[in-house]
């Protein structure tokens, strides 16, 4: 969506809103305001555009309102800031729009609420609305915004403190009835009193904000010279140079620089800093900070050097700081951190900066340049060092005199003239001493002048009807073109002599007769220096054979005739009532036909007395009153052309009339349907009131119940809380149940895993048990086979007793080797239980029991080769005995 239909939509908004604040209409303005703060709205305002101004108009009204909503009111006024984005603009919201007055009106209608946002917002708007500008006492609500201001500077609330001190000193600098309004008010002594307070604050922002509104109030009171007296007055000084040099944010360094502007109109302070011991120091690091690219920074910086240029002692201590040699710059910044930068290359810097970009930096630098050359070539000896620095400006200059593009309007041929008629200057400043002259004559060529001036006389005879009129103020295009023409043929005149062809093209300019224009608006001027300067062009050109004379007169005769009217129609300012045009043609028949009545008679006069009286005499008389009509016809041709300008002028009031009178029908039309309109909605409000009131009084009954409701809803509520208590500690416990729970689950899960574990190695020692069982389910068969042996030995043995009994004694020895054998036996026993108990132990006491196992075996085989031992014995023993009991025995064994 383009910038024309966003604002159509917009001022359609703010209509439907004025004729209903319904909530649908609150939002639909609210989507407006934002959709058009999100385009580009760069020099809307000066632009002189219907459509704009009409936006801008309605925004202002609502937000003076006090009816209009709050966040509606913040938003309207972040689009009127974002409306202002340079100088221009904020000066049309505060002359045209009345901005001031509204924003004023807003922080009284909020005034008890200061830290409220729109409160906040407004006073930062204010703050710069209300920079380097004149706000009158009459303008509504500006007392009630001082008493607003000074009430809370006095409170402790730091938010608000600083831009109510911001504000306070843009209205009271150079403003006197602000300040003669504070200082009538009966709370002004405990206002100085936190003021005087505010100079130990740790913002520096806050103590140069109270620096200037004491500076402002109480400098020619003895308060003020108590605080900027001689002992003070050097404090201040270097707290100011400091912040500056080192700056505390743009707008402290801003508002510095204002204080010390203001600090120097007073003739005892700038005494004070001619004899500043210190003041070439901080010169120079004024000069240092030229070096920074911000251009805001660098015009206040030069704005400083050029206040200082208006007192005597300092303009010439700025020449030994600009124009000294760098050896003994850089050994007096050897102190210092780091030596600054030649403070003149930093201005020659800010000379070649774009027109469009810094030309106000621009302008600042040549006429500081300006002040300081005019100083130093005026002093006894001209120095080497300026010499030198004049060497390296005169290049930059010349540059400047080139690119000027007509086709880029006629804003950028204003400042283009603005930069030739400064250049130009310091050029004629340059020629008033011989060297310096020597040296702008091998630069300037008159080539150069000659294009200069051909361009600039384009400029002055151009098609555009604003230049060809007679200007109404020294700030119009033609003369400001006339001014730059008129400063360069000058220059041509001062190098007439020094430069190769530069005379001839000085004459041949001179008996253009488009020279008439700017030398007939020079002349004419109120101006001292350029009507001085029209006046020794005209010396120069009035001897020319072609100079256009007659021309220049009727010019100048032109030019104050306007002038005159001009002058008539301001003093007096009276209405113009519409003249018929007939009147005006008789009037002006009139003189014409007693002229030739009059001529008649003198004829037919001249006939009658031809031959009684003499007719030289009556010649003579008729004569003279012939040449005083002719003047009176003269006067009264005069007359009429002053009335056809009036008829026109009041052509034009009465169309203004006619169209201010259509739109006050068409504004009384509407307001009539209006007034229907609120009539009947007064009739539809009334029976809705009526229904309003039998709805009150059922919510009363209403009402009742609710409240009974309400006491059983607050014991419920405590029921609720006493139930939320439990149940939060319920909560409680079950979280740590929960997180026991999860730690006795980590622990299952580790012993289940060791369980499995563990069965593994039982199945596998449940194994290892079933194949030693089976191993000794062997052996006791084989034990038990033996056994069965011994027994059927034992039989046979005791069958053999009653035969031996004889023998007993003999074989007692014998016996009691048995008994040892059967105690062998029953160790073997024993051991066999030892066995089984180890069974249940089996993957401890497997390795034992094989050892065991062979260890019996081997006592086996010893019991056995004993057992056949006994029998080889007792086979023996038998031999001795008879043969058939021998082969008994034998058979028996």
């Amino acid at each position: 969506m383009d910038m024309t239909t966003s604002l159509k939509s917009l001022l359609l908004a703010v209509q439907e809103y004025r004729e209903g604040r319904t909530a649908q209409n609150t939002a639909q303005l609210q989507k407006q305001v934002e959709e058009v703060s999100r385009l580009k709205c760069d020099q809307l305002l000066s632009s002189g555009q219907l459509l704009p101004g009409d936006c801008v108009s309605g925004l202002v009204e609502l937000a003076g309102n006090q009816n209009t909503s709050p966040t509606l009111t913040s938003s309207i006024i972040s689009l009127l800031a974002q409306l202002a984005c340079d100088d221009a603009g904020w000066e049309i919201l505060h002359s045209s729009y009345n901005l001031t007055s509204t924003l004023a009106s807003v922080i009284h209608y909020h005034s008890a609420t200061p830290g409220e946002p729109l409160v906040l917002q407004c006073l930062q708007v204010l703050q710069k609305l209300t920079y380097n500008t004149q706000v009158f006492p009459s303008t509504n609500y500006i007392h009630e915004l001082l008493t607003f201001l000074m009430t809370n500077i006095q409170s402790e609330n730091d938010d608000v403190i600083m831009p109510c001190l911001g504000l306070m000193v843009n209205l009271c600098r150079d403003n006197h009835s602000v300040q003669s309004h504070i200082k009538s008010l009966d709370n002004v002594k405990p206002f100085y009193r936190t003021l005087i307070n505010f100079l130990a604050h740790n913002s520096l922002t806050v103590v140069v904000f109270t620096l200037s509104i004491l500076a402002s109030l109480t400098l020619n009171e003895k308060v003020g010279q108590k605080l900027f007296d001689g002992k003070n007055i050097y404090q201040t000084f270097q707290l100011v140079f400091n912040i500056i040099v080192n700056g505390d944010g743009t707008l402290t360094r801003k508002y510095s620089v204002d204080l010390l502007v203001d600090l120097l109109k007073n003739p005892k302070i700038a005494d004070y800093l001619v004899r500043y011991e210190h003041f070439s120091a901080c010169a120079s690091k004024v000069l240092g900070v030229l070096q920074s690219k911000d251009p805001d920074s660098a015009a206040k910086m030069l704005e400083l050097l050029l206040a200082m240029c208006s007192v005597s002692g300092l303009r010439s201590l700025l020449c030994e700081v600009v124009f000294r040699p760098a050896g003994p710059k850089l050994r007096a910044a050897g102190r210092r951190q780091g030596a600054e930068a030649d403070g003149g290359i930093a201005l020659v810097q800010w000379l070649s900066s774009p027109v469009e970009g810094a030309e106000s930096c621009s302008l600042q630098a040549l006429q500081l340049l300006n002040e300081l050359l005019e100083e130093a070539l005026g002093a006894e000896t001209l120095s080497d060092s300026v010499l030198s620095f004049v060497e390296m400006l005169l290049p930059v200059l010349l540059e400047l005199l080139e690119g000027l593009d007509l086709a880029r309007g006629d804003a950028h041929l204003r400042k283009h003239c603005h930069r030739i008629t400064h250049v130009i200057g310091l050029l004629l400043i340059l020629c008033a001493e011989d060297s310096t002259r020597s040296l702008v004559s091998r630069q300037v060529s008159a080539q150069l002048c000659l294009s200069q001036v051909e361009t600039l006389l384009s400029c002055c005879h151009s098609n555009s009807p604003l230049t060809c009129l007679p200007p109404s103020s020294d700030n119009d295009l033609s003369q400001v073109c006339a001014e730059a023409l008129l400063r360069t043929l000058e220059l041509m005149s001062k190098l007439r002599q020094q430069v190769k062809d530069m005379e001839t093209s000085f004459y041949r300019t001179l008996q253009d007769q488009k020279i008439v224009t700017p030398l007939s608006l020079a002349l004419t001027s109120h101006h001292r220096e350029r009507v001085q300067t029209g006046l020794s062009l005209l010396f120069e050109a009035t001897p020319l054979p072609d100079f256009p004379s007659l021309i220049l007169g009727q010019s100048i005769a032109a030019n104050n005739a306007y002038r005159q009217r001009e002058a008539e129609l301001s003093v007096k300012r009276v209405a113009v009532q519409e003249v018929p045009p007939s009147s005006i043609l008789d009037s002006s028949s009139g003189p014409s036909r007693s002229v030739h009545g009059l001529a008649e008679k003198i004829q037919n006069g001249l006939e009658e007395h031809s031959k009684t009286s003499h007719v030289s005499e009556i010649i003579d008389v008729y004569e003279q009153k012939l040449s005083a009509f002719a003047s009176k016809e003269s006067g009264l041709q005069d007359l009429l052309e002053a009335k056809a300008l009036a008829l026109s002028q009041a052509d034009r009031l009465i169309a203004q009339y006619r169209f201010q009178r259509a739109q006050a029908e068409a504004e009384a039309c509407k307001l009539g349907s209006l007034l229907k309109e609120a009539e009947r909605r007064r009739e539809d409000l009334q029976v809705e009131l009526s229904n309003q009131v039998l709805e009150v009084e059922r919510s009363k009954a209403d009402m009742e119940v609710l409240l009974q409701h309400n006491a059983r809803l607050q014991q419920d509520s405590a029921k609720h809380q006493d139930l939320k208590g439990a149940y939060n500690a319920l909560l409680s416990r079950f979280n740590e149940s929960e997180r026991l729970l999860k730690e006795v689950q980590t622990s299952h899960t580790s012993l289940a895993k060791q369980n499995d574990a563990l069965k593994k190695n039982y199945e596998a020692l449940q194994q290892n048990q079933e194949k030693v069982t089976s191993v000794l389910a062997e052996r006791e068969e084989e034990v038990r086979s033996l056994t069965s042996d011994l027994k059927q030995k034992s039989s046979d043995i005791t069958g053999l007793r009653g035969e031996l009994r004889s023998k007993e004694e003999k074989v007692k020895a014998k016996d009691q080797e048995k008994r040892d054998l059967e105690d062998t036996v029953d160790v073997l026993r024993k051991e066999l239980n030892k066995t089984e108990q180890a069974r249940k132990d089996a993957n401890i006491k497997a390795s034992s029991l094989e050892l065991q196992k062979s260890q019996l075996e081997t006592k086996l085989k010893q019991k056995e080769e004993e057992l056949n031992k006994n029998s080889a014995m007792i086979s023996m023993i038998h031999s001795l005995s008879s043969g058939k009991l021998k082969s008994d025995v034998n058979l028996s064994l």
